[in-house]
């Protein structure tokens, strides 16, 4: 089996269910799969990614935002950030397939993100069964996938905006959730609260793997990654992350404090 051509597969899958199986599968023979840096695919005949008629997407401000303080707020919040696992499990799968020429190590990495993703999908879509709901009960929005588009013909693009942009903002985002479960006696609160560990301590592995590969990248091509990350976000449209910023987390992550000073800088500007 060649993983690059295994991950696209797994990619067009519209099924929740059965595509976290393929990429469970795809992850536990990666030792038996062959890697092809130079392989060249086809344009798609068919949409990516594989989605189920549900959820239905809408624009990011018709999705209303969930209180945790009544059972079906509480659940939707849930849906939410199960609809964002799914969305990185794309993402992921899309960094395996798309991009030509880079070391086997590159493939390798997005493939784990890819499992590991498929894994908060699980718990995620668990919980939201024993609250009495399924993943596709909310209206959700299309936001990552969008950018996922945009960046489609330039890796480098792709690295600066998908996980150390977006996936970042969970760093920050998921202390903030987890502050207002605090305040709710709700028994799935208390269980969402192991959840969200597990997703942020993944989380940062994988804004880690992104951060990595930007700077190679940046290397590869003789560009500076602070200089360079500014004009990628201007080029793409890309959202202005707002504070707090979890620093901690973020230089877990690999970012560096000149970094997370320009993104402080950027509130002012």
């Amino acid at each position: 089996m060649e993983l690059r051509t295994a991950a696209l597969s797994a990619l067009c899958e519209s099924d929740p269910r059965l595509q976290v199986q393929r990429v469970q599968s795809l992850w536990a023979m990666r030792s038996d799969c062959s890697v092809n840096p130079q392989q060249a695919f086809p344009k798609q005949e068919v949409p990516l990614p594989g989605r189920p008629a549900k959820p239905v997407l809408k624009p990011p401000h018709q999705v209303p935002s969930r209180s945790v303080h009544t059972a079906q707020g509480l659940a939707g919040l849930v849906h939410s950030i199960c609809h964002i696992e799914f969305n990185a499990i794309h993402l992921a799968l899309d960094a395996v397939w798309r991009f030509n020429g880079l070391p086997s190590a590159y493939y390798q990495d997005w493939l784990k993100v890819a499992y590991e993703e498929s894994t908060h999908f699980e718990l995620l879509s668990r919980l939201l069964q024993d609250m009495g709901y399924a993943y596709g009960d909310f209206d959700a929005h299309d936001g990552l996938w969008q950018m996922c588009e945009k960046t489609a013909d330039d890796v480098i693009a792709r690295m600066a905006l998908v996980p150390r942009t977006l996936e970042a903002r969970g760093l920050d985002a998921t202390p903030l959730i987890q502050a207002k479960l605090l305040l709710s006696e709700s028994l799935h609160a208390k269980a969402l609260q192991p959840v969200l560990d597990i997703i942020l301590r993944d989380e940062i592995g994988h804004v880690a793997i992104g951060n990595h590969w930007f700077r190679w990248l940046c290397a590869q091509h003789g560009l500076d990654p602070l200089t360079h990350y500014p004009l990628l976000v201007q080029r793409h449209a890309a959202p202005r992350l707002k504070p707090p910023f979890n620093n901690e987390a973020r230089l877990q992550a690999g970012f560096t404090q000149e970094e997370i000073d320009w993104l402080l800088a950027q509130r002012l500007a």
